[in-house]
C-alpha cells in the first residue's frame, strides 16, 4: 500500500468538478444506493478526503470512512464537520478492516477512486477483497471503480501533463502524471503525481508524490471477486473506456 500522506493536503485538484460536492460525488452513484434502505450500514474503505463519505452520510446513512493515510483520514474528519455529517472515520488499510469491524456488518462497501491498485500484487490485491468480502452481509453489494489497465499498458510510460488549470480555493493548478509502465502485469508500476500550484505572484508550489501500484486485467479482477464470494451483478468494463464500475453481491 502507499499513503497519498503528500497529496492529502492537495487532494481536492485531483478530484472532478462534478464529483467535488459530497452530494454530488453521492449521486454519482444514485443507481446502486437505490438499492439500500434509507438507514444502510455502509462503509467506504478507500475515503481520500471524504467527498462520498459525507454525501452518504447526508442521505442519513450510517458511515464508516477507511483509509490507509492518517492525513486523508484526517481531513475525513475535518470535512464531516464542516458539513455537519456523522462519518465515523478510521485509519486502516484492507487488510486490518477485520481488526476494527465485526464480519456481516455493511449492507454496501464502497472502494472507489482507483484505489485498488495499490494493492501489492495479486496477494495483497486477494486479501483486500477477502477482508471488503467478510465485511459485507449476505446479499450486500461491493462497488468498486477502476481503471482500464489493459488501456494505460498499452500507452506505455509517459508524461500526462493536464490541458488546463484546475481552480481550487481561489488558486489555479496543473496536475502531471508520469507513469512508469513495467515489462510484465505483476510487476510493480509507478506512477508520479505532481500538483504545481500558482499563486497570484506567479510563484510555483509543486506537491507530488510517487506511488507503486500493481494492474490487473479486467478478467483476472472477476476471477478474484468470485474467490471471496461475491457475485457480479453490475459491470460497466470497456477495452475503449478509461474506467469502468463493478458491483459485485456476497453470495
Amino acid at each position: 500500500m502507499t499513503g497519498y500522506d503528500v497529496l492529502a493536503e492537495v487532494y481536492e485538484w485531483l478530484i472532478s468538478d462534478a464529483k467535488l460536492p459530497p452530494a454530488e460525488f453521492a449521486a454519482s452513484f444514485d443507481d446502486v444506493l437505490s438499492l439500500l434502505p434509507s438507514n444502510a450500514h455502509v462503509l467506504d474503505c478507500s475515503c481520500g478526503t471524504g467527498q462520498l463519505a459525507v454525501g452518504l452520510a447526508g442521505r442519513g446513512m450510517r458511515v464508516v470512512a477507511t483509509d490507509a493515510s492518517e492525513a486523508m483520514v484526517r481531513r475525513t474528519a475535518e470535512l464531516s464537520e464542516e458539513f455537519g455529517a456523522c462519518v465515523r472515520a478510521v485509519r486502516a488499510n484492507w487488510e486490518e478492516l477485520p481488526d476494527h469491524f465485526e464480519d456481516d456488518t455493511f449492507d454496501m462497501v464502497f472502494c472507489v477512486g482507483n484505489s485498488l491498485h495499490h494493492a501489492a500484487g495479486a496477494t495483497g490485491r486477494g486479501a483486500a477483497l477477502e477482508s471488503m468480502s467478510r465485511l459485507l452481509r449476505p446479499g450486500g453489494r461491493l462497488v468498486l471503480t477502476s481503471r482500464t489497465w489493459e488501456l494505460v499498458r498499452a500507452r506505455g510510460s509517459r508524461l500526462d501533463i493536464r490541458d488546463r488549470l484546475v481552480r481550487r480555493n481561489g488558486r489555479d493548478a496543473v496536475v502531471v502524471y508520469r507513469w512508469e509502465i513495467a515489462p510484465h502485469w505483476e510487476d510493480e508500476h509507478h506512477i508520479e503525481i505532481a500538483i504545481a500550484q500558482v499563486d497570484a505572484t506567479g510563484l510555483v508550489l509543486v506537491r507530488s508524490e510517487l506511488l507503486s501500484c500493481w494492474p490487473y486485467r479486467y478478467e483476472e479482477l472477476e476471477v478474484e471477486l468470485h474467490r471471496v464470494g461475491l457475485r457480479t451483478e453490475v459491470s460497466t468494463f470497456d477495452l475503449e473506456a478509461e474506467n469502468y464500475m463493478v458491483v459485485a453481491s456476497k453470495v
